[in-house]
């Protein structure tokens, strides 16, 4: 955990830091980030790559496995963005405000399970492979309830 939280935020922070210092913030936000944005991207999709390389077989020798991983996921995610969603509107709170308040309310954060996972137990362990399925279940479902969301514009 500590290889793929701890050192990263920490790495980030201090770099965050000295480039602010050195080049100030206009900069940091201008031009820095936006050149960095694809090198995370594809940190994120090479990380996948690798899961999805070592759970392959599971996956395709263990579908009833990835169901019961993935409907109650499912479940979880609309149950608890319907929750977070209606409760905004009972708050009357503005829809640029609910809306994504519900997303991060229903939102797994597969990203660090991933991490944890792996750092945790390895590549090929089943707690790596459930976040897998975590992801490819996510995606759709947020991609879901974004549109849904949008429909439900006020």
């Amino acid at each position: 955990m500590v290889v793929f939280v701890v050192i990263p935020l920490f790495a980030g922070y201090i770099t965050n830091r000295f480039l602010i210092k050195k080049r100030g913030a206009e900069w940091f936000k201008n031009q820095f980030l936006p050149k960095f944005k694809p090198v995370s991207i594809l940190a994120l999709l090479t990380t996948l790559v690798l899961l999805f390389a070592f759970q392959g077989n599971t996956i395709i020798e263990k579908p009833l496995i990835i169901l019961l991983v993935a409907i109650p996921l499912v479940i979880q995610t609309y149950f608890i963005f319907f929750i977070a969603w209606f409760g905004g509107r009972f708050l009357k709170l503005p829809h640029p405000v609910c809306a994504p308040a519900a997303m991060i309310g229903a939102s797994n954060f597969f990203e660090l399970a991933v991490a944890v996972a792996i750092a945790l137990f390895g590549l090929q362990s089943p707690a790596a492979m459930v976040t897998v399925v975590g992801v490819l279940v996510e995606v759709p479902v947020m991609l879901s309830l974004v549109a849904l969301a949008n429909r439900w514009k006020y």
